[in-house]
């Protein structure tokens, strides 16, 4: 008896452990992509400016790209909370939108990152189910906007993520009565995905036949 419930007891403590593994590892990508843009961005500022310092000290200076990007993004975020700093902001948006390429690149980053940052938004609206890649099989998916045809007929723009890299993945627009809106929450989605399915929570299996 004491063997039995020696064994249980440490089943619960695995699955705790890898519950909290996956829920790092799902705080640690947003945070590692923006070390790496960090640190892209240290070093671009530092291979201009070593030249630089080397041609009027005759030496390099070790963290001048660190501390100038710190100093400018400081900076920017100075005058962009400011009326006066809005103002230069928007007007620089109307100059890009005038560049075809950069108008389009421009204004989907920013669109996405607003999405994502906005208070007031959620980057995700629900987890659901569709038939991907084929009929008969399901796939977990985010509805990541709803918009209606000309026939007044709703459709989902809804995100598929690879597994167990759910940072890459497939749009695709669907009909609402094609998929399963489910109960699970974002974070248990993402805990399944990453974790290859080894975590299946119960609003997946409960879940009705695709139609």
């Amino acid at each position: 008896m004491a063997k039995t419930s020696d064994r249980v007891s440490g089943e619960g403590l695995g699955k705790k452990l890898r519950r909290q593994f996956i829920a790092g590892i799902i705080a640690s990508i947003p945070l590692g992509a923006t070390i790496l843009i960090l640190i892209w961005i240290f070093n671009t500022v530092d291979n201009i400016l070593q030249p630089i310092i080397t041609a009027i000290w005759g030496h390099t200076i070790w963290g001048v790209g660190f501390g100038v990007t710190v100093v400018l993004i400081y900076l920017v975020g100075f005058i962009a909370s400011n009326v006066l700093g809005k103002r230069l902001i928007r007007y620089g948006e109307s100059l890009v939108s005038r560049v075809p390429i950069f108008q389009q690149l421009y204004s989907t980053i920013k669109h996405i990152v607003d999405s994502f940052s906005a208070p007031d938004k959620t980057a995700f609206l629900q987890v659901v189910l569709v038939e991907f890649p084929r009929k008969g099989m399901r796939a977990i998916g985010f509805v990541t906007n709803e918009s209606t045809d000309k026939s007044g007929q709703k459709l989902l723009n809804i995100l598929i993520p690879n597994s167990p890299n759910p940072m890459s993945g497939f749009l695709q627009i669907v009909k609402e009565e094609e998929v399963v809106r489910t109960k699970l929450s974002v974070d248990q989605a993402l805990q399944m995905i990453v974790s290859a399915g080894r975590m299946t929570p119960d609003g997946v299996r409960d879940a009705p036949a695709l139609k």
